[in-house]
């Protein structure tokens, strides 16, 4: 086995692959150079050579999608079961792993609901609607799409909500200085929104790494296991990100794979800077170049140096390849929007004409920089008889038929968190409007409880019922939480409780009423039992706890 994953390397790879794991290694590797096969052999490398045992390493990537790609690889090299053991995933799913085993350290409940972006915005936009009067009258546009924005941009750099609240100083109603008024606004909206999450028992996905950042940091227990760290894309990291490979290499012990000249995430707090902070904070730090193309011809390779070799500060580093010149890349410069939309529909004619039947339609693709823009260019096409389609749409845990059935489970195992509630208690239909949730939470809040909690007071005649009375209304919903809850405290599985959930609310003929697509929505909550099925045979073969399966599948 050895023989194989080391032969099959080039010189620079190998030597990466065998760097000694004590001294801190810096993989400088450009695009198409084999980065995902070196950090896969370097790992196995570890285990298998070096004797580091599995669950001692930690491997980090960017997306869910280079996790699996990268376990695929390393089950072929070190089989199914040590490649379970490695502690591999993103930085938000090992955060919340090791936050919700070690919670109480943190001060937090470990039953805690991650409160994903488009729950987020929704919180800020109603935060926001109190001060809908005075962003019109002071002509300011302020979306919540931007301040979620700003918020997370805060959170990266370690900016709390009480000291931007206190460099933000209440100001005057005749103010006209709208910087002033903007960022004492998103300073109030910031602290509000932290105070809803922690109402809710929720953490939103910055939170998580901030979090992880202090509990890795404070208490010695949660990363005493770990003896290698391997980090994946890590221009890309931020400084959070940064502290948290800092926190949890207390061996010293660390290998990195990065390429500056493809750092495209300043906008979203990366700092580059990290891999000139590394070498100053990890004494002794090498770095190995990886500089042979697989994926490109040398006509684009020399097109891209001629382009990143503008930074005079860049590191020194290139890029060649033993494949052919291939077709030059082409710059073409249009007048306008139209124009250019004609060019590319004639183009693509052009060269489907001119090559015989070798190429399609579909071997060509147009990238945008956002949707809106493919207006013109659609119309351009449908001009030239051009077939087109448009790729996108929403991830699957983004789709509306998902977050339906989650947002129950949610609610079954953390009832305070308050966007599950609103999502689910008129799903189906059950004649409660926004006027009636306004008022259920508002009462809840006096309380000093849940909107959950509240309807099921009611329900149990513990307090009266508001007006109008939502009590009949409510409770098929709070029979449906209390059974799937019971279930659930008996050990059934997640599949039986997605099966019941579905059955008892009568999900199916809910989207056959109102949804015109509703067989492909349905047949997306069937592979969501699967996908929960799947989980489940997993961890009942007894390779991984079940609290480590779930934050790292």
């Amino acid at each position: 086995m050895a023989a194989t994953y080391l032969d099959s390397l080039n010189a620079a790879q190998r030597k990466a692959v065998e760097h000694d794991p004590h001294i801190p290694l810096q993989i400088l590797a450009g695009p198409g150079s084999g980065k995902t096969k070196v950090l896969t052999s370097r790992i196995a490398h570890l285990i298998m050579v070096h004797r580091i045992p599995p669950r001692s390493i930690c491997a980090v990537t960017f997306t869910k999608k280079a996790a699996n790609e990268m376990q695929e690889r390393l089950q072929k090299l070190i089989g199914k079961q040590q490649t379970r053991e490695v502690r591999m995933g993103t930085f938000h799913s090992l955060c919340s792993l090791y936050i919700r085993k070690y919670a109480v350290h943190v001060g937090i409940k470990d039953n805690f609901t991650v409160c994903d972006n488009e729950e987020g915005k929704k919180i800020i936009t109603t935060l926001m609607k109190p001060r809908k009067e005075l962003l019109k009258e002071k002509e300011i546009v302020l979306s919540s799409a931007n301040i979620q924005s700003k918020i997370s941009g805060f959170k990266a750099k370690g900016v709390t909500s009480e000291a931007l609240l206190e460099a933000c100083p209440p100001f005057h109603p005749d103010e006209l200085n709208t910087v002033k008024i903007m960022d004492r606004i998103l300073s109030e909206v910031y602290q509000e929104y932290e105070d809803t999450l922690k109402k809710n028992n929720s953490l939103d996905f910055d939170d998580l790494l901030l979090v992880g950042l202090e509990l890795f940091s404070s208490y010695r227990p949660s990363v005493t296991w770990c003896q290698h760290v391997l980090v994946d894309e890590f221009q890309d990291t931020n400084l959070t990100q940064y502290g948290l490979m800092r926190a949890l290499a207390i061996a010293k012990c660390v290998t990195i794979v990065g390429d500056p000249d493809q750092s495209i995430y300043g906008w979203r707090a990366a700092e580059v800077k990290n891999i000139a902070k590394m070498q100053r904070h990890f004494a002794g730090t090498e770095q190995i170049f990886l500089e042979q193309n697989y994926r490109s011809t040398s006509s684009i390779l020399k097109c891209s140096l001629a382009i990143v070799s503008q930074d005079k500060k860049r590191i020194p580093k290139t890029l060649h390849t033993t494949h052919p010149a291939g077709i030059r890349p082409i710059l073409r410069t249009c007048d306008n929007e139209s124009h250019e939309s004609a060019l590319i529909a004639m183009e693509i004619k052009r060269v489907i004409a001119h090559m015989g039947g070798a190429l399609t339609w579909g071997d060509f693709a147009i990238l945008l920089r956002f949707n809106a823009l493919s207006r013109s260019i659609e119309s351009a096409l449908q001009k030239e008889g051009v077939p087109v389609r448009m790729l996108g749409g929403h991830k699957f845990f983004d789709r509306m038929e998902i977050k339906d059935v989650l947002a129950y489970l949610q609610l079954v195992d953390n009832p305070k968190y308050a966007p599950a509630f609103a999502r689910s208690v008129n799903v189906p239909a059950r004649g409660v409007g926004e006027k009636t949730l306004t008022e259920i939470s508002g009462q809840a809040d006096s309380l000093g409880i849940g909107a959950l909690e509240f309807l099921e007071r009611i329900y149990d005649g513990e307090i009266p019922d508001i007006k109008p009375p939502v009590k009949r209304k409510t409770t098929p919903f709070v029979k449906v939480i209390r059974s799937l809850r019971a279930h659930a405290a008996s050990g059934a599985m997640p599949t039986d409780l997605i099966r019941e959930l579905v059955s008892v609310v009568g999900y199916e003929e809910h989207l056959r009423r109102t949804e015109p697509e509703w067989e492909t929505r349905w047949e997306n909550v069937r592979e969501l039992i699967t996908f929960a099925g799947d989980v489940q045979k997993d961890m009942l073969e007894g390779h991984v706890p079940e609290d480590e399966y779930a934050a790292f599948d």
